[in-house]
């Protein structure tokens, strides 16, 4: 299929009609409260996720391990609340001209952000190497949750 057979055929696309846009409107409300629950549900996630992979992170790097997951489960919990509220604060900025929030404000607690995984990974590197792998661990929980809540949504999604 050629590029002008892709473009005709993106444009020759048939409308919507009023009953499936209907049935799409019924389906995204059904499924709005579970969407506005996610975050919680994810840093909730988090939190269980951490709890659970520290007896792992003890077993395979002892007490040192440990307490550097630990410490890296805190900050990436820390760093994707603030992640989550800076964003918020940005699109509220950017849709809401009056917003009380100022530009300058949002950029510098993203970067504060950083500052604090960047200090927090210095001290446990040059402290000990053991533990250093247990805090890059610990980062990693965000991406467990996320996998874990996309599997919830998509769950959700399907059944009727």
């Amino acid at each position: 299929m050629s590029d002008s057979d892709n473009a005709r055929s993106l444009n020759d696309a048939t409308p919507m009609t009023p009953g499936q846009a209907a049935a799409l409107s019924a389906e995204n409300a059904r499924l709005e409260p579970l969407f506005a629950r996610a975050l919680p549900r994810m840093l909730r996630i988090m939190a269980i996720v951490g709890v659970l992979l520290l007896v792992p992170a003890f077993l395979a790097y002892r007490w040192l391990g440990a307490a550097g997951f630990a410490a890296g489960v805190a900050v990436s919990y820390v760093n994707f609340l603030a992640l989550a509220r800076g964003v918020e604060g940005l699109s509220d900025r950017i849709v809401n001209r009056q917003s009380q929030e100022k530009g300058r404000s949002i950029v510098l607690r993203f970067l504060i952000r950083y500052a604090l995984v960047a200090v927090v990974a210095y001290a446990i590197f040059k402290g000990s190497a053991l533990a250093f792998r247990g805090f890059l661990w610990g980062l990693c929980v965000p991406v467990a949750a996320m996998m874990i809540e996309a599997g919830y949504e998509a769950y959700a999604a399907f059944r009727k």
